[in-house]
């Protein structure tokens, strides 16, 4: 695509600072109107600092920004919003005991006689729903949807703001199936093509290369390259993301699986699942897919005694019993949470204290926690300042690894893991495919939900399809493909 004269954004030598740390060091960038951008790079690289400095989250320590040519150097977000810059996180913030229509324009509700004017409310929301997701009521209540409904809603939230300019996704598809990720498609493919400029923050480097026009790789808060990506191979961006080339993931052994370790017979949930029957074998790893809201989630959850079992048998070792999370883990069975932000890690505490919160008693000797910990972060290649660095200030990337860490100190039999590459960059998916296929060379049963059905051909022995809540067959994943995978995801015969 060729230079314009006014770009959209314009950011000249960029500057951030955190204490000792350098976040950004001089950065550019540059989009235009009606552009898709991928910004791109590893956890850590200075991905959210920039975006949070151009939606008036941080202020910058050096350098310059422009909106069609007009300084823009937001003190807060509103003034930012007002700016016409729109971000939607790869957490959204949402109130799911509101309404779809509360949730669209919440801290901008249209007011008559100062009362909320719930007639406009619906209206202001019915309009930026039509231009993502016409279909959803305004009138529902949020909780009562789906993640790719959800999503829908905050982008429509980011775009009820008058005169958007700009809109950031960050990691938009982390929770969607194939089929949604087509529909985001569209709706981005649309919304460009009104003139709306797009960044678009992704790990997944084949929708990078379906949807945007240019690229800009961020690495240790510097650019080390951009240009167009139409001609740009997917092993040179991974090279500038890493800094070197990012060889194939190291050839294993053929595994074959012991004794059956966990069992499940016609297992069903309140809700979901509706019907599982599988037998994970120590030394294995076994794949569910599955497309979101088919009941994967729900499954796990019902296995280590989160949610309740209504009808079925599930064995631990050929032993059944009641379940609940402090059983499970006495019986050497783990669970890494899809959200690891509100259930798999306790933000405010320590590494240390993360990595050791099930094993360890809360009177252990401090030096004896730091040195366990000190293991582990050395053993998984966990990038932090140290033991007592609060969680919540790692990469995403770095904050899964101390999650898979805790199972690793717990020394679990079985591993559940939900999503486990979920919204981190390619250097620190590979070390969380590595570590899986260790567990299981060590003879751990691993059981693995993934919405990346390429990732569960590349890490599972065997995989199980999960359509509308029933799990089929485990097949071996020599015998699958990603086509076969989502045919089947989908109920097409």
């Amino acid at each position: 695509m060729a230079e314009v004269a006014t770009p959209r954004l314009e950011i000249r030598r960029l500057e951030k600072t955190f204490g000792g740390t350098r976040a950004l060091a001089a950065v550019d960038l540059a989009i235009a109107p009606g552009e898709v951008h991928a910004l791109l790079g590893e956890n850590g690289a200075g991905k959210s600092t920039l975006t949070k400095i151009v939606s008036g989250v941080y202020p910058a320590d050096g350098g310059s920004m422009r909106l069609d040519g007009a300084l823009h150097a937001p003190h807060s977000p509103a003034e930012a919003r007002r700016a016409g810059v729109a971000i939607v996180h790869q957490e959204p913030f949402v109130c799911p005991h509101l309404s779809v229509a509360e949730n669209v324009l919440l801290g901008a509700e249209p007011t008559r006689l100062g009362l909320v004017d719930r007639a406009r409310l619906r209206a202001d929301a019915r309009r930026a729903l039509a231009l993502v997701a016409p279909e959803i009521s305004p009138d529902a209540a949020l909780g009562c949807l789906g993640p790719a409904e959800v999503q829908s809603v905050t982008l429509a939230r980011a775009l009820a703001q008058s005169g958007c300019r700009l809109l950031i996704l960050d990691e938009p598809t982390a929770s969607l199936a194939a089929p949604e990720v087509e529909r985001l498609f569209q709706v981005v493919r649309r919304l460009a093509s009104t003139g709306i400029a797009i960044v678009y923050i992704s790990h997944f480097l084949e929708e990078v290369q379906r949807i945007a026009q240019r690229f800009t790789v961020l690495r240790d808060g510097r650019r080390v390259g951009t240009g167009d990506i139409e001609g740009t191979a997917p092993s040179h961006l991974v090279e500038l993301m890493s800094g070197h080339a990012l060889g194939g993931r190291r050839r294993r052994a053929p595994r074959t699986g012991g004794d059956v370790v966990l069992s499940a017979r016609d297992l069903a949930g309140p809700r979901l699942p509706l019907s599982a029957s599988f037998e994970l074998c120590a030394g294995e790893v076994l794949g569910v897919a599955g497309l979101v809201g088919s009941g994967r989630t729900e499954l796990l959850r019902a296995i280590f005694g989160l949610e309740r079992v209504v009808r079925g048998e599930l064995r631990v070792r050929a032993k059944v019993g009641p379940a609940s999370p402090t059983r499970r883990l006495a019986q050497g069975v783990g669970l890494v949470s899809e959200d690891r932000k509100r259930e798999g890690l306790a933000g405010e505490l320590s590494v240390a204290e993360n990595l050791t919160l099930s094993k360890l008693p809360a009177w252990v000797w401090p030096a004896r926690e730091r040195a366990t910990a000190r293991r582990l972060i050395e053993r998984l290649g966990i990038k932090t300042s140290g033991p007592d660095q609060p969680v919540r200030a790692l990469s995403g990337g770095n904050q899964q690894k101390v999650a898979l860490g805790r199972l690793l100190n717990h020394d679990v039999d079985v591993a559940l893991l939900d999503e486990p590459t979920r919204g981190i960059d390619v250097r620190s998916r590979a070390d969380v495919y590595a570590l899986i296929d260790e567990l299981a060379s060590q003879g751990k049963a691993v059981l693995v939900v993934s919405s990346q059905f390429s990732e569960l051909l590349e890490i599972c022995d065997r995989i199980a399809v999960m359509h509308r809540g029933r799990l089929g067959p485990a097949v071996p994943a020599a015998e699958l493909t990603e086509h076969r995978l989502m045919l089947d995801a989908a109920g097409v015969a």
